[in-house]
């Protein structure tokens, strides 16, 4: 694990590409967000964020969440946790009793498990829904296709209230490739806004080595683990 100010140098180059990204294309800096991914790393990582003044953590696997959230340190940190990876139905209850938002809902089927669960516990859970924008065999998401139906589903849920859309990129060393992803989904959000006439102003896309073409696509929040806390040491 790095030092806390080897992340905080990171933190700042991090930044200084999203503001130089927003100015180059006539955004504000403070219409994109970093969300830290603390996925394959200690709770440190999580205390590092919550330090620096980040508001939410990211994290890939629903275990690894729970792992960290109930520990003696992880408990007591003033930092909210979002869900960011492919969520089973048999891991909805423990992600909805922990984070604050799930980015990754993708089905009628995951938003009536988490509408049940949240209703337990009398808990509106804030979602995102993963499109596959890219259509990329490998990555999980609703297609762009369906996804008018599953915002209608998820509309009718009390407990779930949706926020936007996230996206995954193909994985290409053409970002052009990149682009037309986030292109999409930027296009299919003004559609539903439109279509549907309620507010998605969370557009979840771009990581390290494609924000600046997330950002000059309309992302709102961009995010990063391996470039702000290193490679994790699976020697510990």
């Amino acid at each position: 694990m790095i030092t806390y100010e080897q992340f905080c140098e990171n933190c700042k180059q991090l930044e200084e590409r999203v503001a130089n990204a927003c100015e180059k294309c006539g955004r504000a800096c403070d219409s994109v967000r970093i969300l830290p991914v603390t996925k394959t790393h200690p709770v440190d990582a999580v205390e590092y964020a919550s330090r620096y003044g980040f508001a939410s953590v990211g994290e890939n696997r629903v275990q690894e969440i729970v792992e960290k959230f109930d520990s003696e340190r992880g408990c007591n940190l003033k930092i909210d946790w979002e869900l960011i990876g492919h969520l089973q139905t048999n891991k909805v209850k423990n992600a909805v009793e922990r984070v604050a938002r799930i980015q990754s809902v993708d089905s009628q089927k995951l938003l009536n498990k988490i509408a049940s669960e949240a209703e337990k516990i009398g808990k509106t859970i804030r979602v995102l829904l993963q499109i596959n924008a890219g259509n990329d065999p490998a990555k999980f998401g609703e297609d762009v296709a369906n996804t008018p139906a599953l915002l209608e589903y998820a509309l009718s849920k009390k407990y779930i209230k949706v926020e936007g859309l996230m996206t995954i990129a193909p994985l290409d060393e053409n970002l052009d490739v990149a682009s037309r992803c986030f292109e999409n989904l930027r296009n299919l959000r003004d559609n539903l806004q439109t279509q549907f006439k309620y507010p998605l102003p969370e557009l979840s896309m771009g990581m390290s080595d494609d924000l600046e073409r997330a950002v000059e696509c309309g992302s709102t929040m961009i995010r990063v683990g391996t470039f702000l806390f290193g490679k994790r040491d699976y020697t510990l």
